[in-house]
């Protein structure tokens, strides 16, 4: 069973489709008491951070996130849902994101127009998130912000100036190219997360 959060601030009907697709079953879901106790949950998001982390707040989401990883619990942020799973953002002032990872989400600083909208390489060690994936393979990326060099970076992509495209620290782990939109190894990467957790 995942738990996917049902947030107005991402394209759930893409992320829903992706996920039944690779096989899951799925309770969607803005009920932190849910979410809490869920076992494996999916953070998806688009636009901006601090809509998003906004939205976490006031329905006491990111308070049911925490306590759900400090349980156990798996959990799997995509796009934006990846960056909020850091200490803090830099969109639109300073704010502060679930701090479950550590780096801060700045905007990309490099010659290339941003944002940054298709597909791109994404080169990665061996890793349970990438089995049966080749490093290089592209995935679809649409952002003007992210994080480089993060403490826990399992992946990298380069936009001009190199980025952090996915994360893992124990069981929490993000991803910041959209995998319901990258083909078959995006789904690939899905049913990794699923398999694993």
């Amino acid at each position: 069973m995942i738990t996917l959060i049902d947030s107005p601030v991402a394209n759930m009907a893409s992320i829903t489709r992706a996920l039944r697709h690779v096989g899951t079953e799925l309770e969607v879901t803005r009920d932190p008491g849910a979410i809490a106790a869920a076992r494996t949950i999916v953070l998806p998001g688009v636009g901006s951070f601090a809509a998003a982390m906004a939205w976490l707040t006031s329905t006491s989401i990111d308070r049911a996130l925490r306590d759900a990883v400090a349980a156990g619990a798996s959990l799997l942020g995509i796009c934006v849902g990846h960056q909020l799973l850091f200490d803090g953002s830099q969109e639109m002032g300073t704010t502060p994101g679930l701090g479950l990872l550590r780096g801060e989400v700045r905007p990309f600083d490099g010659p290339l127009p941003v944002p940054q909208i298709g597909w791109n390489r994404v080169a990665f060690a061996p890793t349970p998130l990438f089995d049966g994936i080749a490093s290089g393979t592209p995935f679809y990326f649409v952002h003007s912000y992210a994080v480089a060099n993060a403490a826990d970076e399992i992946a990298r992509a380069d936009y001009g100036v190199p980025f952090t495209a996915a994360v893992r620290r124990g069981r929490v782990f993000g991803v910041q190219f959209h995998p319901e939109k990258s083909s078959e190894a995006g789904l690939r990467v899905l049913r990794n997360f699923v398999q694993w957790t």
